[in-house]
């Protein structure tokens, strides 16, 4: 009865599968995670996207440089500037990533990255791709790393949450079969598995850590959840030392807010849409996303960025130098530690501690009735 549906089905499907045995190989064949202490110099790209995404990288930025002025004048590191990836530059050439900037990006070792507008249905942007979205897979950034500290509350988390697979890897690509009957596809690789699970333990082993917890539904969604469990347990038995164990993610929701258990989570290695809906319930705990920074991690590349939006409506009513560039200024944490300065990552989350929970002189308003982003940036350098 539906003998033609099925076949155009079927062979959408065969299209999807294609695509990703080309990648399974693309990874078997990739090489190990750049070491930052073999390079000559650690070129860090500044991208401030769009909205008030310049406004409040410029002050990370300053901050950045400030905590490696010795560096830089000895040659060691380099800032540069990159420009151009605004919603309307992405709109003209009607790509995610103009070629001009994405070849900018290629040429920097790491990234730290302002919030891009993505457009919505109904917007008046046409319907671009999400440039985190293709920044991910052109420099294959495998790894979203998302810390949430709240010191006061004994809270001390990192979630790595796997960034190129799971039920977003083919979500334009699922089959509406008939009227009736839709199907979307989730994506699991052993080596994608493999790559995320071992970087949360590496990281886990790198910072005197000693719980990892993997989180999956695997009891339900047993081929693609399962092999994410298995292949943590496999990696797990290398790491001897850490303690391994694992939690579905209905009942991890409830545990974050669990103040008799959550101190206990140390480390947390999720598939991409769990990571995804948890890291974001995580950051509300610490203040909401607007507090929160992030790190989208692969072996050559690494890009550093806020979670939050580009706040378009704040530029239009020229309120962008009010913007809090807290979220981004973690993240410039996270770089240096992911590039081996942990002695400035650790004064400079010292000094966050104190300017957004201890002291808190100043107050972010979005508005002339709080401190404007680059007082709260002099705020932070003077607790440095």
């Amino acid at each position: 009865m539906y003998t033609a549906q099925i076949e155009a089905a079927k062979e959408q499907f065969g299209k999807l599968l294609e695509k990703q045995l080309k990648r399974v190989e693309e990874m078997k064949s990739q090489g190990d995670f750049v070491d930052y202490k073999k390079l000559d110099k650690i070129v860090i790209g500044v991208c401030g996207g769009d909205g008030i995404g310049p406004a409040i990288t410029a002050q990370a930025q300053r901050v950045l440089e400030y905590l490696l002025k010795e560096e830089a004048a000895k040659g060691k590191v380099e800032f540069r500037t990159i420009d151009g990836l605004t919603i309307e530059r992405r709109a003209a050439e009607m790509k995610a990533i103009p070629d001009a900037v994405l070849a900018e990006l290629k040429e920097c070792d790491v990234i730290l990255k302002g919030p891009t507008t993505t457009p919505r249905k109904g917007d008046e942007w046409p319907n671009v791709e999400s440039a985190n979205v293709a920044m991910r897979k052109e420099l294959d950034l495998f790894a979203n790393v998302r810390p949430v500290r709240i010191p006061e509350l004994g809270i001390d988390w990192t979630f790595y949450r796997e960034n190129t697979e799971g039920g977003y890897a083919a979500g334009k690509e699922g089959v509406n079969v008939t009227e009736d009957l839709g199907i979307d596809f989730t994506v699991v690789t052993s080596q994608g598995c493999e790559r995320i699970i071992r970087a949360a333990f590496e990281f886990a082993k790198a910072n005197k850590k000693t719980r990892v917890t993997a989180v999956t539904k695997a009891n339900i969604i047993k081929t693609t959840d399962g092999k994410f469990l298995d292949t943590f347990y496999c990696i797990a038995k290398e790491y001897p030392e850490i303690t391994a164990d694992d939690w579905y993610i209905d009942i991890m929701t409830a545990k974050l807010v669990d103040e008799k258990r959550r101190r206990d989570f140390q480390v947390v290695v999720l598939p991409n849409l769990y990571g995804d809906i948890i890291t974001d319930e995580a950051a509300e705990l610490q203040g909401g996303v607007g507090t929160a920074g992030s790190a989208n991690i692969g072996k050559k590349y690494a890009m550093f960025e806020a979670i939050h939006g580009s706040a378009p409506r704040m530029v239009k009513e020229g309120r962008e130098i009010y913007a809090d560039p807290c979220s981004v200024i973690r993240a410039g944490a996270m770089l240096l530690s992911h590039i081996g300065y942990q002695e400035e990552a650790d004064r400079l989350y010292k000094a966050l501690d104190i300017c957004t929970v201890t002291e808190k002189k100043l107050v972010m308003t979005g508005r002339d009735t709080g401190a404007t982003g680059a007082e709260f940036a002099d705020y932070i350098m003077e607790n440095l």
